[in-house]
């Protein structure tokens, strides 16, 4: 429904789709629609078994999802807006499923929060960009590249490359927030207990630290063994994806198998107990 934007011409979906832009470190958000689809398809079997009748208390949550609805169509706030979509969803699900089949399907329906842009979010920036620097400082001294900061700028005693910026886009806010859908949904399917999955969940941020420090400091290695002028251009553009994303979850992998006894998929056995009744 129209209503929202400068000029109140644009639906809620509409202006999520067009945030997801390099501007609010959102590029991943185009994942957000097929990863819900594929987590309501890997529990379809459940969903299936466990719907029941309708029960009317699931109107209760439609009815505050169309509140906030007005409420930030009133108010011209479309995260509000969207915010409001899964609670219409989940309402209905509860409505016409059942209790436990919307219970079962409210991770993937809220999931939707997460691709919301948070307002904002380049004052985070500062300092992780300043994490980034120092870690990549400690990692470029264990491969022998000496290098000295002043700023955001980090150069080479030597002269042997010039100054490097670590930009705000090498912060890794972008990398933390694109980690954070990754974990979520991976802690989702994982076969273990709560605090385990929040365990995981939370190991975004620091594995995202870490696998940002590596990127970083591979472009100044790059610079001072290598080629300069790929280290800046190409190198950079690409050690997303060639070192960031490849650290980062071999490393959440890690941390999965550990919290499970270093065998994540295994399976679980169930022991059931039959007790007999023995004749009076």
């Amino acid at each position: 429904m129209p209503g929202f934007g400068a000029e109140r011409g644009q639906a809620p979906l509409d202006i999520l789709k067009d945030s997801w832009n390099e501007e609010t470190r959102y590029e991943h958000g185009i994942m957000f629609p097929f990863i819900i689809v594929g987590l309501l398809l890997f529990q379809w079997k459940q969903y299936v078994i466990n719907a029941t009748l309708g029960d009317w208390q699931g109107l209760l949550f439609l009815l505050l999802g169309c509140f906030l609805y007005v409420i930030a169509y009133r108010v011209i706030q479309w995260r509000v807006a969207v915010g409001s979509l899964p609670f219409v969803v989940f309402g209905l699900v509860w409505y016409l499923a059942g209790r436990k089949t919307a219970l079962l399907a409210a991770f993937p329906i809220f999931y939707l929060w997460l691709s919301i842009p948070l307002p904002d979010i380049q004052q985070a920036t500062v300092p992780l960009q300043n994490i980034s620097i120092k870690l990549a400082q400690t990692l470029c001294s264990f491969c022998s590249v000496d290098t000295i900061t002043v700023g955001s700028n980090i150069y080479s005693p030597d002269s042997k490359w010039k100054s490097v910026e670590v930009a705000e886009s090498c912060s890794g806010i972008r990398s933390l927030m694109a980690l954070l859908m990754i974990s979520s949904a991976w802690a989702y399917i994982a076969r273990m207990s709560l605090w385990k999955r929040g365990l995981l969940l939370l190991s975004a941020i620091p594995l995202s630290i870490i696998g940002n420090g590596f990127r970083v400091a591979s472009i100044f290695v790059m610079a001072e063994y290598g080629n300069e002028k790929f280290a800046v251009g190409t190198w950079h553009d690409n050690s997303g994806l060639l070192i960031f994303y490849p650290i980062s979850l071999v490393l959440m992998m890690t941390f999965h198998a550990i919290l499970e006894g270093w065998n994540p998929f295994k399976k679980k056995k169930v022991v059931r107990t039959i007790i007999e009744s023995t004749p009076a």
